[in-house]
């Protein structure tokens, strides 16, 4: 598991904040080290707007809506959803060129016009060909139901984040699974323990982490010990093998 704080101002990005955790049931550990630092963050910030941002599973917005003002879903996942009910609008292969004119039409309709979900989804609930294959029908209904679950929380409301400069999807931290987990443990040929997942993952955050990495040091070596070592060269030996 990672995951990513990070602090935007007037839509570039300023810091991240990477977080690992070896898989867990339940993500007890993760979670609780997401909370430190969510509060440690809120306590030198109290005045910025905290959003959350992920994909539908529920498990995410009970952990999102206690720590942030408002919650978004990720555009892009939205837009698989969409991809999927254009075959509903357009369903033959002659109309391909119509499918995806119509699905790029509405990615732009959401971005850029306010209550645009909602407009969206009355226009899929308006479908009453019965001709359409189970496959089909099934992937409409079930972006029906997405659409309807995000917007009666507003969390679909991506014209008007972007009018305010703030991020609507959540690529960043599915980047960080990628250069903080992927690249490091799913080599050719490699298996790992829990507990030896959980330390590199914990050691790479700190590495990759902006600053991080000296302020660990700085904490365990303590002042009197960092002013008498040369800490510099042999930290970034250690770097490298992490």
């Amino acid at each position: 598991m990672a995951q990513k704080l990070t602090g935007h101002r007037n839509g570039e990005r300023q810091h991240t904040l990477y977080l690992g955790e070896a898989p867990e049931h339940g993500k007890a550990c993760f979670k609780e080290r997401f909370k430190r630092e969510i509060k440690r963050i809120k306590a030198r910030y109290p005045d910025a707007l905290y959003l959350g941002i992920a994909d539908g599973a529920k498990d995410n917005w009970t952990f999102l809506e206690s720590h942030t003002k408002q919650q978004l879903v990720d555009f892009y996942h939205v837009t698989e959803y969409l991809a999927k009910a254009a075959y509903a609008v357009y369903p033959k292969k002659k109309t391909q060129a119509k499918r995806k004119q119509w699905l790029s039409e509405r990615c732009s309709q959401l971005k850029h016009e306010k209550n645009a979900a909602q407009t969206i989804l009355d226009e899929l609930q308006a479908l009453t060909d019965t001709r359409l294959t189970k496959s089909i029908k099934d992937d409409l209904a079930a972006t029906i139901t997405y659409f309807s679950n995000n917007i009666t929380k507003d969390r679909m409301n991506y014209a008007h984040h972007i009018e305010e400069k703030l991020p609507i999807g959540s690529g960043v931290t599915e980047a960080a699974c990628k250069t903080l987990v992927k690249q490091r443990l799913c080599g050719s040929g490699m298996r790992w323990k829990n507990k030896g997942a959980k330390v590199v993952l914990s050691l790479r955050a700190l590495v990759q982490t902006t600053n991080r990495w000296q302020q660990f040091w700085d904490k365990i070596i303590g002042s009197v010990a960092k002013n008498r070592m040369p800490l510099k060269q042999p930290l970034m030996e250690l770097k490298q093998h992490i």
